[in-house]
C-alpha cells in the first residue's frame, strides 16, 4: 500500500485479495483502530505479486517488510528471535512444538525464526489427515484450518507413534522426499476435491522448505549436544 508521493505505508499477505481489501473497505471507522484508520486514509494506491504458494508468500513478504521497514508495519520489521521447531514421541502420541530454548528429551531443527510456526501448522494437518485416514478435512481441530494453534500440538498416533516420529526426523535431517512419499500413501483415497486441494498446496509448501540446504552432519551433532 502506498501514498499519493509513492512512499510504502504497508505490505501484507493475502490468500483472498478480494477479501483482504473488502474488510478495510467496509470496517466501521468508529471501532478500526486510529493506527489503521490512518493508514487507510493515507493510502492512494495498492501494487500487489502473485506469489506460487503461501510458503512463498510468506518469504516474499518477510523480505519486502524486512528491507523496507513500511511506516505502518510491526511485526517482522526487525529480525525475529530463533525459534526451533522441536517434536518427540511419548507413548502413543507424537508431540510437534516451537520453541526459542529446546528442552531436554526433545529431537529439535533449526533455527528456524518465524518460519517454525508456519512449518508446525503445515506438519500438523497434514500428520493429523495421514494419522486419520477415515476422517475428512473438516474435523481437523477446531481452528486448524485457520492457523490457531496450542503452543504444542499433540497428535494421537496409536502404534504409529514411533514410525511418524521417525518420519519426521527423515524429514528434517535426511530426505525430504522420502517423507513426502511416506504421507502421499496415506493420502491416495483422498478424491474430495476440496480435501486434494488442500492436501497438495501443503505439501507443495514442505517440498519448498524440503528444497533448502540442511546442516552438514557434524553441525548436526553440535545442535543435538545444545
Amino acid at each position: 500500500m502506498k501514498d499519493a508521493q509513492d512512499q510504502i505505508l504497508y505490505v501484507g499477505k493475502a490468500k483472498d485479495l478480494k477479501q483482504r481489501l473488502g474488510n478495510y473497505r467496509v470496517a466501521n471507522p468508529d471501532r478500526m483502530p486510529r493506527r489503521h484508520l490512518k493508514m487507510v486514509n493515507a493510502v492512494a494506491r495498492i501494487d500487489f505479486q502473485f506469489c506460487p504458494t503461501e510458503a512463498a508468500a510468506l518469504r516474499h513478504e518477510k523480505k519486502l517488510i524486512r528491507s523496507l521497514k513500511p511506516k505502518f508495519n510491526r511485526a517482522g520489521v526487525w529480525p525475529a528471535k530463533p525459534r526451533f521447531i522441536v517434536w518427540r514421541v511419548e507413548s502413543d502420541h507424537l508431540k510437534i512444538s516451537v520453541m526459542e530454548t529446546p528442552a531436554a528429551g526433545w529431537q529439535r531443527f533449526g533455527p528456524l525464526g518465524g518460519e517454525a510456526a508456519h512449518l508446525q501448522r503445515i506438519l500438523a494437518r497434514l500428520l493429523w489427515l495421514a494419522l486419520n485416514p477415515a476422517r475428512p478435512v473438516t474435523e481437523l481441530p477446531a481452528g486448524w484450518l485457520r492457523g490457531d494453534f496450542m503452543e504444542t500440538v499433540s497428535l494421537k498416533c496409536g502404534g504409529a507413534a514411533g514410525e511418524a516420529g521417525g518420519a519426521l526426523e527423515n524429514f528434517f535431517w535426511q530426505s525430504a522426499h522420502e517423507f513426502i512419499l511416506w504421507l502421499g500413501a496415506r493420502f491416495t483415497h483422498r478424491i474430495v476435491p476440496f480435501e486434494r486441494r488442500i492436501i497438495e498446496t501443503e505439501l507443495e509448501s514442505l517440498k519448498e522448505f524440503g528444497l533448502k540446504p540442511k546442516p552438514d552432519a557434524k553441525c548436526r551433532r553440535q545442535m543435538a549436544l545444545l
